[in-house]
């Protein structure tokens, strides 16, 4: 295990963010790495659909591959990650993605592309992907200090959001319009410098510090299992995430069948009608830094979550040309991007700030796990209802699933969060080491 950093990060004169290097650093790397993954995740289902005439099923099984590794790694990822600096776990996943992508682009050149290919990436990126985004989450609590990870995180989500605007808009529009191996490259190439800005982060990580032997990872999965199930609020984080990441999963899968094959859309208009929820979400981190703090987070979480998802259920009635669809579903997406934005951002908030740092890791794999590990099972669903029922019909229940989310948050703890989060007692400065 590397050696743990000697001192704190933070003082009352630390700089401020952005004239911190290595936040910004940070910040750079995660929002390339952020298009290439929205980029990719756009462009693998798409290929799949346009090129080798994919139906509804075989798009729910590539999804579901992709997301499978969530439930098969998460907690493993997390009790590992929570012992080794995060900067060589997000570079080496950078870089294994940018690789797996750009496979999967010389396949495409050489006439090798088949749905196995796509499969195998998508599981390989999928997998990649927990390794980054646990190590992200507790890279950014190792990186600033508790008074800034409010501001901190809504400036890594909004750069997220930019991001979504761009990534889905850019793998539709070179799938389209120029080619799938062009699509993929573009990818792997926002991976690849991803690596480039966040091995330069110089930051020696407090990495928290053992006494004795490291304990079995099975121990230590189980203590963090026992933290967020031993936590109101996270236990209701868990709760709510999984109904919400259930329906959307299947939802998603539903959707880009709908769009190209129902509405007739080009993969460009596709890409662009997702990307319309980049700037919805750029806008709920900017009002998820000002809301809580204002109206409280019980609030601000209740009222997003039953907004932005009541939004989607309309969506089944639109019917003729683009002309007339598009800007309603650009609309439709803006909202669903705002709201859920801000409830991400709240969430986010709760959790690291009732989370001790020896536990950050291991509490985000957990929720992460309960949460995003029922998306492989909506996906199928996805699949399932578009083969069985039709689009509209699936669309329409899955979409009215997702309000199962904000059902969960208004009848937990979460509801009655007030203006100040409560901080867990290993979670103070006492605890920086």
């Amino acid at each position: 295990m590397p050696p743990a950093a000697p001192e704190s990060r933070g003082s009352p004169g630390s700089p401020g963010l952005w004239r911190d290097r290595d936040f910004r650093r940070l910040w750079v790397g995660q929002t390339v790495s952020q298009f290439g993954e929205h980029g990719s995740a756009v462009a693998l289902p798409l290929i799949a659909v346009l090129l080798l005439g994919a139906d509804g099923a075989e798009v729910g099984v590539l999804r579901a591959v992709g997301q499978a590794p969530i439930p098969l790694l998460s907690l493993f990822v997390g009790a590992w990650v929570d012992g080794w600096r995060t900067r060589t776990v997000m570079v080496a996943a950078d870089c294994g993605r940018a690789l797996a992508l750009g496979a999967v682009a010389v396949a495409c050149l050489l006439g090798g592309l088949g749905l196995p290919v796509l499969l195998v990436a998508a599981f390989g990126v999928g997998a990649l992907s927990v390794f980054f985004d646990v190590a992200y989450q507790a890279s950014v609590v190792r990186l600033l200090d508790r008074d800034q990870l409010v501001s901190g995180n809504s400036a890594l989500e909004g750069s997220r959001s930019a991001a979504q605007i761009g990534g889905p808009a850019l793998g539709g529009a070179l799938v389209s319009l120029l080619s799938a191996p062009v699509a993929l490259a573009s990818s792997a190439l926002f991976f690849a410098l991803s690596f480039l800005s966040i091995r330069r982060i110089g930051h020696g990580e407090a990495v928290p510090r053992r006494s004795g032997p490291a304990p079995a990872v099975r121990r230590r999965i189980r203590e963090g299992v026992g933290f967020v199930v031993g936590e109101p609020s996270l236990r209701a984080v868990c709760l709510a995430s999984a109904a919400f990441q259930f329906a959307f999963a299947a939802a998603m899968t539903v959707y880009l069948l709908f769009l190209p094959r129902e509405l007739g859309l080009s993969g460009a208009v596709v890409g662009l009608v997702l990307a319309a929820t980049g700037p919805g979400a750029l806008v709920g981190s900017l009002l998820a830094a000002r809301l809580p703090g204002r109206f409280g987070h019980g609030a601000v979480l209740a009222c997003a979550a039953v907004i932005g998802d009541s939004v989607m259920i309309g969506v089944p009635a639109l019917h003729g040309g683009a002309a007339l669809t598009v800007p309603v579903l650009v609309a439709v997406n803006l909202t669903f991007g705002a709201c859920g934005q801000l409830v991400s951002v709240t969430l986010m908030a709760v959790r690291q700030t009732v989370t001790p740092d020896g536990m950050q890791g291991r509490a985000a794999a957990t929720i992460g796990f309960v949460g995003m590990g029922t998306a492989p099972l909506g996906s199928l669903l996805g699949g399932l209802l578009a083969a069985q029922c039709g689009l509209r019909t699936g669309f329409l229940v899955a979409a009215a699933g997702m309000l199962l989310s904000p059902l969960v948050i208004s009848l937990s703890p979460l509801a009655r969060l007030g203006r100040t989060l409560p901080v867990h007692a290993a979670a103070g400065p006492s605890a920086r080491t």
